[in-house]
């Protein structure tokens, strides 16, 4: 697909990379959004990036929109040639699946669901070929996700599955959104985990919850004192499966303040990961083990 350009009203022009989420589209949209916030242009206001995509909003009595778009477009060859390595960072995030309280919320709302007769976890697993729930969880933790936008509510992380495309879990969302959904529920909708940084509604399958605050606009976390976000574009997850004592020892921590999240610091390199995603994954979770 060619770059497409739009205009959002007066003061937004949008640029998709590709109509599907690709690392490759990924990769061009963050070198190219990163040229645009580098270039300094008088009258940009905001950048906002997505997954394959990303927003400019801009005063259109400081730069005419034609002449914002040029500006954008004299970028796109640089962004496609552009080496598509990122330091960036692999993180642990502990999961509670099959909890109480997802089981609670996705049992009140099954009239809403494709399969209101099961559990969100054992429509996934039947859908994905699995014969069991204990082997689509295994599926679902044992390689890393990528964080290839954060938004839709304030801190929620998009995670697109690093393996073969062939090999991707994918479920479709809920045929009708629920209007409660536990906060830092663990799930996933089409190709994209998720975790709800806030109790609010939501479609996708609720498959586990974690005890980890990724979201603090008062930034009493002690992990979020710098920033109210915990996840950032770039970032690579590596979900630890736990149970309930686990769960409550960790949420007990949390609150304490003596929380302190398993990160490692990495380079990703596409295509190192293109050429060995088996490879280029186990020297990633080498790096969190040895953290």
């Amino acid at each position: 697909m060619k770059t497409r350009y739009s205009y959002g009203g007066d003061e937004h022009i949008y640029v998709e990379i590709d109509d599907e989420m690709s690392l490759d589209a990924f990769f061009i949209a963050l070198s190219l959004s990163n040229m645009v916030r580098e270039a300094n242009i008088p009258g940009v206001t905001e950048i906002l990036p997505a997954n394959a995509s990303f927003e400019v909003r801009f005063d259109p009595d400081v730069i005419a929109p034609d002449a914002m778009m040029a500006k954008i477009k004299e970028f796109e060859h640089r962004a496609e040639v552009q080496e598509k390595r990122l330091d960036t960072r692999i993180i642990e995030i502990p999961v509670y699946f099959q909890d109480p309280w997802t089981h609670e919320t996705l049992m009140r709302f099954r009239e809403r669901h494709q399969d209101p007769s099961g559990s969100d976890l054992e429509y996934a697993a039947r859908i994905n070929g699995y014969d069991t729930v204990e082997a689509f969880i295994e599926a679902f933790h044992s390689q890393p996700w990528f964080v290839s936008m954060v938004g839709f509510v304030a801190g929620l992380p998009f995670l697109y599955q690093l393996v073969d495309r062939d090999k991707q879990i994918e479920v479709p969302k809920y045929l009708r959104p629920r209007t409660d959904t536990p906060r830092h529920t663990v799930g996933i909708g089409g190709c994209f985990g998720c975790i709800y940084s806030v109790r609010g509604a939501g479609g996708y399958q609720m498959f586990g919850i974690t005890p980890m605050t990724i979201f603090d606009p008062d930034q009493k976390v002690s992990y979020l004192k710098d920033f109210m976000v915990f996840f950032r574009p770039g970032d690579i997850v590596k979900w630890k499966p736990i149970g309930r004592e686990e769960f409550d020892a960790i949420t007990k921590e949390v609150e304490e303040g003596t929380y302190t999240p398993r990160i490692a610091e990495v380079e990703f390199d596409l295509d190192a990961f293109n050429n060995d995603m088996t490879g280029f994954n186990a020297k990633l979770m080498e790096a969190l083990n040895d953290a």
